[in-house]
């Protein structure tokens, strides 16, 4: 009980000389090591990881790191370069097919989302989404860190293991910071775009160039 209520005075006294909306990670920053030990606080502040970024800073809008700890984080930032990565392919996909690019023999494939449905139509198509799925598997396979070889990841999302480099243990600690922001700010955005992408085509509006419309 009395740990209780020594907790709510600690955080009483941040919230009441702070704004609202910075109450967490002010508590989070005032209470010492022997404080979050005594008073069982576990969360941390992550306001200087990569990824934060004017102009919403540290955005969490569901809390899904109010009572996290670093393991986590580092779960939930894996999830975000996965699906950021795979929306950066998906987004270069769409915008080629919509230009008209195919591959040799798959010119009477529409582009957009009809292009599912002409592929199960036929033998060739029934095909390309077997040789799609198993890519797909090999992918997942291999965009790991692998543990059983003598190698640490430098960073979540750090899937080199050892075999790939192009420059990168040559660039400065602050290259390094820019160029992993670049890439969570561009999945980030190619995530939304995609999604837009999609949406508009269900819906029969075009936002691409010249009102075009992909698969219809």
């Amino acid at each position: 009980m009395m740990k209780i209520v020594a907790l709510a005075a600690l955080a009483g006294s941040a919230t009441a000389f702070a704004p609202a909306q910075q109450a967490r990670t002010s508590t989070d920053l005032a209470a010492t090591a022997a404080q979050k030990d005594f008073f069982g606080i576990t969360s941390m502040d992550f306001s200087k990881e990569v990824g934060v970024q004017p102009p919403l800073g540290f955005f969490d809008p569901l809390g899904l790191l109010d009572d996290g700890d670093q393991s986590t984080f580092d779960d939930l930032r894996e999830k975000e370069i996965k699906h950021g990565r795979v929306a950066m392919l998906a987004v270069v996909g769409y915008l080629t097919t919509a230009a008209g690019i195919r591959f040799p023999g798959a010119g009477d494939i529409p582009d957009g989302l009809a292009s599912w449905q002409a592929l199960l139509d036929t033998k060739d198509g029934m095909n390309v989404l077997m040789q799609m799925g198993a890519f797909f598997v090999v992918a997942e396979i291999v965009n790991r860190d692998a543990h059983w070889l003598d190698n640490k990841a430098e960073f979540v999302g750090d899937y080199r293991n050892g075999a790939l480099d192009f420059g990168w243990d040559k660039l400065s600690d602050a290259a390094k910071f820019k160029k992993r922001s670049i890439e969570l700010n561009n999945g980030r955005a190619a995530m939304m775009g995609i999604w837009g992408l999609v949406t508009h085509e269900i819906m029969g509006e075009s936002i691409l160039p010249g009102g075009y419309l992909p698969g219809h």
